[in-house]
């Protein structure tokens, strides 16, 4: 697969293929753990958010035939407005169903505040979409390259030490964090906001 094709947005295109597979497995990857962790912000008990989770992408399978990305708005807001209300929804079903004391553990009530935490919520989206992606990008380095640039830029740990460990020049590592960044940026293009 040539970098060009792997950006996020034309992952995004990818998806309306017919043999969309692969397309589907890596934004499954990327956006499966953060639509979960969604839903159980809304509320939902673990077993309510894989069904969410399931809900969504099967929604999604629909919707993406026809999402055409504007550079313009947000992808993950839009994303996310289909998370919430789908769990808005099950909640409600829920609420309305039979309770016994097993199924009320399961319906978290929340404050419904929405906006306080948004740019806490922005910073985690980020945080999650760059360590599953560059989880995902580790096949394409090779593995001291990657774990010169995991270790900078995940565990925060200076070039200097990660070069020693490593057996690399701290040119190296710092190379090494370099190509992994204008990757992660260049796959993430179009799906996170940069500052």
């Amino acid at each position: 697969m040539s970098t060009a094709e792997s950006t996020s947005i034309s992952l995004l295109r990818r998806l309306k293929s017919p043999q969309a597979d692969m397309a589907w497995q890596r934004f499954v990857d990327l956006y499966g753990p953060l639509i979960f962790y969604w839903g159980r912000q809304r509320g939902l008990g673990p077993t309510d958010a894989a069904d969410l989770l399931q809900d969504v992408l099967s929604d999604l399978v629909v919707r993406l035939r026809d999402f055409e990305y504007d550079a313009n708005q947000r992808f993950r807001g839009w994303l996310r407005t289909i998370v919430v209300n789908r769990a808005s929804n099950m909640r409600r079903r829920n609420e309305l169903a039979p309770q016994t004391s097993q199924h009320t553990s399961l319906l978290l009530v929340i404050d419904g505040k929405e906006g306080e935490d948004d740019m806490l919520a922005e910073a985690q989206y980020r945080c999650h979409l760059a360590k599953q992606t560059l989880k995902l990008m580790k096949a394409d380095f090779k593995d001291s390259t990657w774990q010169a640039g995991w270790m900078q830029i995940v565990e925060k740990r200076p070039a200097a030490d990660v070069a020693s460990e490593l057996g690399l020049s701290v040119n190296a590592a710092y190379l090494a964090k370099s190509r992994l960044l204008a990757r992660l940026r260049h796959e993430l293009q179009g799906l996170v906001e940069w500052e």
